[in-house]
């Protein structure tokens, strides 16, 4: 029998002055991680996702404060697993975010392993209610005096919503790289199968193959005929290899789990090169990328940089400076498309329609014109079609809603440059989307810090104007 696993539940929420500290140490009130502790509602976000994080085995649970910061600091820092529990254990602050009542550098926290845990815990669903607790915590919703709750609210806010691409870490794909990759696990397989004194060890062909593969890669000058014939090559080991491990008496069903999932991917590769080479094309539908990420795909967004990515796509909306992810997917899509789906959720969250919505061009196709105008909604940009002779533009106006339509691609820069989206390190596909939200919440925390800073800013100089003011006064 296993041992039932205990979750530590704290019920109050820790504050500044219940942290001990050893002698000599102070803790400074105004620190960063003092401040974002106190914008995350962590009593709410406790009680409803704390059973996530027990188990009915091991020991006890480490508490979701401690998973849920520990994300946070990795995405605000770009730790690595292991780094982020050494600079836990070595820095009070990040002890008192982490839901520490006392500062404690004898050991880590948890074992680095654990992270991919809390990764794969931490949904982007999760994190989304997560993200739209710490926004509503922070709002302040004013209601006028004046409102007639018996008629139905009008249109009101603005709505800015974009899409970008958030690339994966991986090798610039290949098709002679690939299938070299390819052979080799289907070598390592028929090796893994191959049961020693049964028979004789099919042959592979591996160092006949490598040699090939070696020859076109070092080679300085590859021409559009040596690179097929390469391919071709490779092609057929690859080929001969599968039949073989077909016929092997062992079937891959004894294989290990990752490495049956890399010869189900192979099967797929071999299938989409093979049309490639024969119908003398380079695209195919679904095409895999990566061998150790098959998700991947290629995301073509006709950047002068990088005219083709290989990650995650996603789209954002940006309401009153808070940002929300909307959609994210693996696959390449339109989206336009998705523009009605985050109007709706606009007016789940706030009861009314936007009253315009900043985008740029794509977004502006007949369909979404159509649905915008039914709800009046102002959907920016110019009309479609041949500007007709008696149309008036309103410059001003679209001056702008293009000066405010920025903000969106503010939020983009600093995602990738601050938030960790500007090259995604994780190999699992889920928690690759984990660092897509996890993106998402630590802009909203930062644009938190950044207004409550800009709060202090206005209300130190209030103070200092009265007090000129009363000095000024005393003097006259």
């Amino acid at each position: 029998m296993g041992v039932i696993k205990m979750y530590k539940y704290r019920s109050k929420q820790i504050s500044f002055t219940d942290f001990n500290t050893p002698i000599g140490m102070k803790l400074n009130p105004n620190n960063r991680w003092v401040k974002k502790a106190e914008m995350i509602p962590w009593d709410e976000i406790e009680q409803r996702y704390a059973k996530l994080f027990t188990n009915r085995k091991g020991n006890v649970a480490k508490p979701l404060r401690l998973a849920l910061g520990a994300c946070i600091i990795q995405a605000e820092y770009g730790y690595s697993d292991e780094e982020v529990a050494l600079q836990i254990q070595e820095t009070a602050y990040l002890q008192f975010f982490c839901g520490y009542t006392e500062y404690n550098d004898e050991k880590p926290p948890f074992d680095p392993s654990l992270m991919v845990y809390f990764r794969k815990r931490l949904t982007p669903e999760i994190l989304g209610e997560i993200n739209e607790m710490i926004i509503r915590n922070s709002e302040t919703e004013e209601k006028s005096d004046n409102d007639d709750e018996s008629n139905p609210p009008s249109n009101s806010g603005t709505m800015i919503v974009d899409a970008t691409c958030a690339p994966s870490q991986i090798k610039y794909p290949q098709d002679t790289e690939l299938l070299n990759e390819a052979r080799e696990i289907t070598e390592e397989v028929i090796d893994e199968l191959h049961i020693p004194g049964n028979g004789k060890k099919p042959r592979t062909y591996r160092k006949k193959a490598r040699k090939q593969y070696l020859h076109i890669a070092r080679s300085k000058k590859r021409t559009v005929k040596k690179v097929r014939k390469a391919i071709g090559q490779q092609l057929s080991y690859i080929k001969r290899n599968l039949k073989t491990i077909e016929n092997l008496p062992v079937k891959t069903d004894n294989l290990p789990k990752q490495l049956r999932a890399k010869l189900e991917t192979v099967k797929k590769l071999y299938d989409q090169q093979k049309y490639m080479y024969d119908n003398h094309t380079h695209s195919v539908s679904d095409r895999i990328v990566s061998i150790s990420q098959p998700w991947l795909r290629p995301i073509v967004r006709g950047k002068s940089k990088a005219p083709v990515e290989f990650g995650a796509k996603l789209d954002i909306s940006v309401v009153n400076g808070f940002t929300r992810l909307e959609y994210h997917s693996f696959d390449a899509y339109n989206e336009a498309l998705k523009l009605s789906d985050m109007i709706e959720r606009y007016k789940e969250r706030t009861g009314c329609y936007p009253e315009r919505i900043l985008a740029d061009k794509i977004y502006r196709n007949r369909e979404n014109l159509s649905y915008c105008a039914e709800r009046k909604i102002r959907l920016s940009g110019p009309a479609l079609g041949r500007p007709k002779k008696d149309e008036i533009c309103d410059k001003k106006q679209d001056y702008i809603d293009e000066s405010e339509r920025v903000e969106v691609e503010r939020k983009f820069s600093l995602a990738k440059r601050k938030c960790g989206i500007g090259l995604i390190v994780t190999r699992l596909k889920e928690t690759t989307c984990h660092c897509l939200a996890m993106s998402v919440l630590l802009l909203n925390l930062r644009k938190i810090g950044t207004v409550l800073f800009t709060i202090f800013s206005l209300w130190f100089q209030k103070l200092l104007k009265i007090y000129n003011d009363s000095k000024m006064a005393i003097v006259q």
